[in-house]
């Protein structure tokens, strides 16, 4: 079965991924992995799907026009084979949350520390909050730590970030609980 990454991006309103994923089981696709989220007022989608016969991207025909019509860019790619499959990561899963007055280059210097020290971001989210007077920015990263590098590591790197950048960096491992 050949799978697919398609990506969706435009102004949030109520009721694309219903759109979405209508024409996706219209269609007879299935949605392998995804993930969406709301970026400033843009509603950001990225999804891993898969079809029993479609090949190409020309597969697809004029499927997405309504999503183009609805004003949303509509990106498809072909994957190569195995490009759908989770990497085995092993590890210890660790949150590295950040807050602090918002400046260029707080996820860039915690991004290259991690990177640095071969440790694997599966996830990154960043936010305003408070008020306009008061902004604070908030940054959550899910991690995978190597079986060598513990939660106290991380911690120890993030020290000079703190100071170099004025931020709360807090780091903690999460228990894996295995149903």
């Amino acid at each position: 079965m050949q799978h697919f990454a398609l990506t969706i991006v435009g102004r949030d309103r109520p009721g694309i991924v219903a759109q979405v994923s209508e024409i996706l089981f219209n269609l007879g696709c299935n949605i392998a992995d995804s993930s969406c989220s709301i970026l400033g007022g843009q509603f950001a989608m990225i999804l891993i799907i898969a079809h029993p016969t479609f090949t190409s991207r020309d597969s697809f025909g004029n499927a997405f026009q309504p999503l183009e019509e609805a004003d949303l860019t509509v990106a498809l790619r072909v994957l190569k084979p195995g490009g759908e499959l989770h990497p085995d990561l092993t590890g210890e899963i660790c949150m590295i949350s950040v807050y602090g007055a918002d400046k260029p280059g707080i996820v860039y210097h915690v991004a290259k520390v991690l990177g640095e020290k071969r440790i694997n971001i599966t996830d990154l989210n960043t936010k305003l909050v408070g008020t306009e007077q008061r902004p604070v920015y908030v940054m959550i990263i899910e991690a995978i730590l190597p079986d060598a590098i513990s939660e106290q590591d991380v911690d120890g790197w993030m020290a000079p970030l703190r100071e170099q950048l004025q931020v709360d960096i807090s780091v903690r491992t999460i228990p894996q609980v295995e149903l």
